[in-house]
């Protein structure tokens, strides 16, 4: 955490030589000075992190005095952003501004009060440099100047400083009849790698998921199975920092040794090069398998895919790795098949647990009292054997008895930490901490900020890590484009795992994630040690002598949070209970001194109903959520928020913006609107109420990725032309449009280049517009849109033009034609929505239509009477929701040809209807390939509960 530290310092730093050209002479050269003391010691810190934490795991012999050196280090890299928050926030009080004489007296003015804080950082840089040096020169004493590497590189092996410890050799040696759920993987990939008629090219087999799965116990029972059907073959356990050379000559090792066969002469000197041709040479008309267990690096490939050249005679490569980056770059210039491990169902999982934890119990049982707690431990263990396999051989170890085994439940946190028959759970996961570079180690850290088990909004957070200054920016991306690819590297090492809604209509696919429980653990340790958050607890009655840079409110006091900190360094306060009234109104009164430098406040689903008129104080605020909460206004002071770049007010009972909000030209994110849903959480897009005034000088707002959601009826025509100069923006939502205000409207939008998500409503579905003029004037780069307009007669051929369209909602249109007729061109479509009348007759899915389409929702056609899918057409559908529709008595026609159908809904169908697809009923047999299967109704009596009844 001091390399993630020291390199957020580093920015800070070259932020402040680059904007701030008038610092006090000889202060500049000495915040260079400290720039290139950091730079130097940021070369070696990824080592120093990994050997302060293993010396807090006992390892103190070999690496005393490193964590204090680190702990130190990180505390002045605090020190620094610190120092420059302070300064900005002292010239951004007195800003330069006026003209003629009166203006230039309040410039000379406002220059005199500015020495006052350049003078006082003067003094804290020479204190800080002095640290620096200090630190610097303290750090020969631990050798690391010996293995500095060039900035931004690394041949830190983790494993290596675990002494004795090799996470891997256990799983070499397991027999089958231990290992659970592995049958039906392991033929999967015997299939894959003895299938040479069909595939004589060389091949490679990746197995991915996270660390402990068991991917070197699957590719081991694999290895096992095939070897000998090859004419040589070999099991390379790859390391962090292999060397190319080794790798080669490994391998020929093993090959020479499975045929007898004497090494090559002088192998022991030959170099890459050489050694490249002795394999190529070796495998001439050979049919060969290599297994490579834990591979970390991308460049991995391009160090062995010559070597073991493709020679048309079924070579295969099986990788074991944690990090689908690897098997990206095979995929350059191999055929690649992917298997992605996945955590034991919770059958196999309480199987495994069984055999481990009663192994030497005479018969093998749980006894029925430990038959609950044997279910909450293995909950516990989210399917990772490699936990389940550790805790279950501890209790093997303990009595039998309900006390003993729920005091190792109920303290499963600390026991993961001091135990030593559990530490290899930690020590195995945590590698994958270690090899994150310095940027993603703070990003994967923030997800300790959410409770166990929290689904988080990917948006969410990506706004959060971008407040937090953990994203770069890059030439041509946006800062939310970067934080994504930040995300989606988390997600390609196995850190981070995505969920998808199968219910909720406009959810896409990974917009919700959350770490392995057991990562949570990990991780909560890691940001308590490296004051990188402090979980607050209600049973804490004050945060004095506590260090730290964020707090995450689980159940906490506010008399706690008033009682903290003369000179805080708090930055960000994330609520996640909403019990406490008083909290909130705590929270939102964080204007005083000792809460000066905060940057995100995220209260949402809190109890709270207004905010302090002096929250305008907070001036690095940067990130403010009060979303779902009961705030009824803004205050005025809301516009000296000048660093503001995300206001999310959404689910509350604002309205109206003060006019001071103009001033907020960096501002990135306004999210105002309150959305509607009928059913059970289905978006309905004619019903999305937002916000019913904007004060001229919005569109000083340039800054503006997202705004939504605009009631744009009253606003006047000023106001709608403004939103075009807006050409930024990636998001709007736009409502209660008449059809006079259209043109203006369809001319704004069009100048929106970059807009990638538009929601359009009518203010009632008896207003026309020019569908022609309305689906000419969008932008090519939607990718998401919802239209609630009547359009009538039918949908214009212009549409085919948005090929980047992905989702797409359509109501209140009133369409003669079926729009599907047109639709069928939108090749790239995964979720379609159509609702409320859109159409009222039968509806067609034509043979070879929407290829990708993977969710469709059919809402409130009351006149439709039938639906037919073609044979060949949806061939990726997995979800069907159908109804309320009146007329609709009937499963749709074709729909046993959908073979990838996984989830059907039919809401408020007759009783009859009900009756056809229940065991026995007519329509049974139809639905009896798709897993699961639900009818939803109204409750008697209560308009606003459903019941779900699943079928299958």
């Amino acid at each position: 955490m001091a390399e993630t530290a020291v390199g957020l310092a580093i920015d800070h730093l070259v932020q402040l030589l680059t904007n701030e050209a008038s610092l006090l002479r000889g202060v500049r050269s000495q915040v260079s000075s400290i720039k290139r003391e950091l730079e130097a010691i940021q070369c070696f810190l990824k080592d120093a992190d990994m050997m302060a934490d293993l010396e807090e795991e006992g390892n103190t012999s070999r690496f005393a005095g490193v964590k204090l050196w680190v702990k130190e280090l990180r505390e002045v890299a605090f020190q620094i952003k610190d120092v420059i928050d302070e300064y900005k926030f002292h010239l951004e009080r007195y800003p330069g501004h006026g003209h003629g004489f009166i203006g230039s007296l309040g410039q000379i003015g406002r220059s005199i009060v500015k020495l006052k804080p350049r003078y006082h950082i003067a003094s804290r840089i020479q204190e800080i440099k002095k640290a620096v040096v200090e630190i610097s020169e303290r750090s020969k004493r631990y050798g690391f100047d010996s293995i500095a590497q060039p900035q931004g590189t690394t041949n830190a092996n983790p494993s290596q400083y675990i002494s004795g410890y090799d996470p891997r050799k256990g799983s070499i040696y397991l027999e089958e009849d231990d290992v659970v759920g592995i049958e039906s993987p392991r033929d999967e990939l015997v299939g894959w790698l003895l299938n040479n008629d069909q595939q004589p090219r060389r091949a490679v087999i990746s197995v991915v998921g996270m660390g402990g799965l068991g991917k070197t116990t699957l590719a081991r029972k694999v290895y096992d199975r095939v070897k000998n059907d090859f004419d040589c073959y070999a099991w390379i356990t790859v390391s962090h920092s292999y060397q190319e050379e080794e790798l080669l000559k490994n391998v020929i090792t093993q090959f020479c040794d499975v045929n007898k066969e004497p090494l090559p002469q002088g192998i022991g000197s030959m170099d890459k090069q050489i050694l490249t041709n002795k394999v190529r040479e070796y495998l001439q008309q050979k049919r060969y398998v290599v297994f490579f267990d834990d591979v970390w690096k991308k460049e991995f490939w391009g160090d062995i895919e010559h070597a073991l050249f493709d020679n048309k005679n079924g070579g295969r490569i099986v990788i074991t790795t944690r990090s689908n980056e690897v098997v990206n770059f095979c995929k350059i210039s191999s055929f690649v098949h992917v298997h992605e491990l996945k955590p034991l169902d919770p059958e196999n999982a309480l199987e495994l647990f069984r055999k481990r934890a009663f192994q030497y119990e005479v018969g093998g049982c749980c006894p029925s009292n430990l038959e609950y707690l044997s279910h909450k431990i293995v909950e516990r263990c989210g399917g990772l054997p490699l936990a389940i396999v550790a805790i279950a051989g501890l209790l093997s170890t303990k009595h039998k008895t309900i006390d003993e085994w729920k005091k190792l439940h109920d303290n499963l946190s600390s026991e993961l930490e001091n135990n030593q028959y559990l530490t290899s759970i930690t020590k195995i996961l945590s590698l994958s901490y270690y090899d994150l570079p310095y940027h993603l180690k703070c990003c994967f850290l923030y997800f300790g900020m959410y409770p166990e088990d929290y689904l988080i909004k990917k948006s969410r957070l990506i706004r959060q890590w971008i407040a937090e200054s953990f994203v770069k920016p890059k030439k041509d991306k946006t800062l939310e484009e970067v934080a994504q690819e930040y995300l989606t590297e988390l997600i390609d090492r196995s850190l981070v795992e995505v969920r998808t809604s199968n219910t909720d209509t406009l959810i896409k696919k990974g917009e919700v994630c959350h770490v392995h429980d057991l990562l949570h653990e990990v991780i909560g340790k890691k940001i308590e040690d490296l004051s990188f958050c402090h979980i607050l607890c209600r049973n804490e009655s004050t945060f004095k002598g506590l260090v730290t840079r964020r707090i995450s409110i689980v159940n906490g006091s506010s008399n706690v949070l008033r009682s903290s900190y003369q000179d805080s360094q708090v930055r960000s306060i994330l609520n996640f209970d909403n019990s406490d009234e008083i909290l909130g109104n705590s929270i939102l009164s964080l204007h005083k001194k000792n809460f000066k430098l905060l940057k995100v406040v995220d209260f949402e689903d809190g109890i709270l109903d207004h905010v302090h008129k002096n929250i305008g104080k907070l001036f690095h605020l940067r990130y403010l959520c009060l979303r779902n909460t009961k705030v009824k206004m803004l205050p005025r002071s809301i516009g000296k928020l000048v660093n503001l770049e995300t206001l999310d007010v959404r689910g509350t009972f604002v309205v109206e913006l003060p006019a001071e909000i103009k001033r907020l030209r960096k501002l990135r994110n306004l999210l105002v609107y309150n959305r509607s849903y009928d059913f059970d959480r289905q978006f309905n897009p004619c019903k999305t109420k937002g916000l019913r005034k904007v004060q001229e000088g919005i569109g000083c707002l340039e800054a503006l990725q997202k705004l939504s959601y605009l009631e744009v009826n009253e606003m006047g025509v000023h106001v709608i032309k403004e939103l075009g100069k807006l050409t930024q923006l990636r998001k709007l939502g736009i409502g209660k449009i008449r059809s006079e205000d259209g043109s203006i409207l369809f001319e704004v939008i069009q100048k929106m280049s970059h807009l990638k998500s538009l929601i359009f409503t009518a203010i009632s579905e008896d207003e026309t517009f020019d569908s022609e003029f309305l689906i000419s004037s969008l932008p090519q780069s939607l990718e998401c849109l919802t239209l609630a307009a009547p359009l009538r007669k039918k949908l214009p051929e212009s549409i085919t033009r948005l090929q980047n369209l992905q989702r797409l909602a359509i109501g209140w249109s009133k369409f003669e034609e079926d729009p599907l007729k047109t639709l069928k061109n939108l090749h790239n479509l995964s979720i379609l929505w159509i609702g409320y009348d859109a159409y009222i007759e039968q509806i067609q899915f034509e043979k070879g239509v929407f290829p990708n389409l993977k969710k469709i929702f059919i809402i409130h056609l009351n006149g439709l009477e039938s639906l037919v899918i073609e044979e060949g057409a949806l061939p990726n559908l997995e979800l069907l929701w159908l109804g309320p529709c009146l007329k609709l008595n009937s499963v749709p026609t074709g729909i046993q040809h959908l073979k990838q159908l996984k989830h059907v809904w039919f809401h408020s169908i007759s009783i009859e209807f009900q009756q056809s697809l229940k065991p026995g009923g007519h329509h049974h047999h139809i639905l009896q390939h798709v897993p699961h299967v639900f009818i939803r109704h109204r409750c008697r009596g209560d308009e606003q509960s459903f019941e779900t009844a699943p079928l299958f």
